[in-house]
């Protein structure tokens, strides 16, 4: 169903099963996938594609120009995936010539007020509470939550399976599998709820606890302390290790410390 109060462009390209309330605006180069539904007076600004099965609710602002002062016009774009779920007063921006797409993953939640700024990737299944702030550049991997009220600054990386604890003020990046929290923030151990109910394996939760222990716990330095983590006999075996040593290894800003 589409209502007649909806304004949308010549060239947008409609799925099938697609439902779209009252004062709904669908702007030039928008792609809406099948059984989308778009709720009453939410903006889809242009240059945006919607994946198969989102819900986007009232007044939510999608693929709108960035907030940058450096953009001038240039052509950029915005891709929400399949299956996500878009709450009232949520914008999320399009990118900018620096990597030209902000990205927004399958099955993932924004609550409501989120706002998710230019050239942002946000992973599958997800989880953004209620203003939740992201800017700029902040790439946020698959299955992690971040609390409501909580900005996280330009650049900031925030791994697979964290969780970041509500009104807490994130600078640096935040590991895989483990938990941030406060102003500013502090790690404070890993996201063992999370990982058992996600079926992790004992044996790697067991290595992950071994590993944080290592790293923040210890008074080795970073490089001494993964040195010694890949020495363990089980490193090449366990994808999770691996996968923690090389986002410490790849960070640019920094990791939050542990309390």
């Amino acid at each position: 169903m589409i209502s007649k109060n909806a304004i949308i462009s010549e060239d947008a390209k409609i799925g099938k099963n697609v439902y779209i309330e009252d004062f709904v605006k669908i702007g030039e180069n928008v792609e809406i996938g099948d059984d989308v539904q778009i709720m009453h007076g939410a903006v889809i600004y242009k240059n945006t594609k919607i994946g198969n099965g989102t819900k986007i609710y009232p007044y939510a602002s999608i693929g709108t120009d960035p907030q940058d002062l450096k953009f001038k016009g240039e052509e950029t774009f915005c891709e929400i995936g399949k299956s996500c779920l878009i709450r009232e007063f949520t914008t999320v921006n399009r990118g900018t010539s620096a990597s030209g797409k902000t990205v927004i993953g399958d099955e993932t939640l924004l609550m409501a007020y989120v706002h998710v700024a230019h050239d942002c990737r946000v992973g599958k299944k997800c989880v953004l509470a209620n203003c939740a702030t992201l800017a700029g550049h902040v790439e946020i991997s698959d299955h992690a939550i971040i609390g409501g009220l909580t900005p996280v600054h330009q650049f900031v990386r925030i791994g697979t399976f964290a969780i970041v604890g509500g009104a807490s003020r994130i600078n640096q990046d935040v590991p895989p599998y483990t938990m941030a929290a406060r102003n500013p923030a502090y790690l404070y151990g890993l996201n063992l709820i999370g990982l058992k109910r996600a079926g992790f394996k004992p044996e790697v939760i067991a290595n992950l606890r071994k590993a944080y222990r290592i790293l923040f716990k210890s008074e080795l330095k970073q490089e001494e302390a993964i040195k010694k983590i890949k020495e363990f006999s089980e490193y090449s075996k366990i994808s999770e290790l691996q996968n923690l040593v090389d986002f410490i290894e790849k960070s640019r800003r920094g990791i939050t410390p542990s309390k």
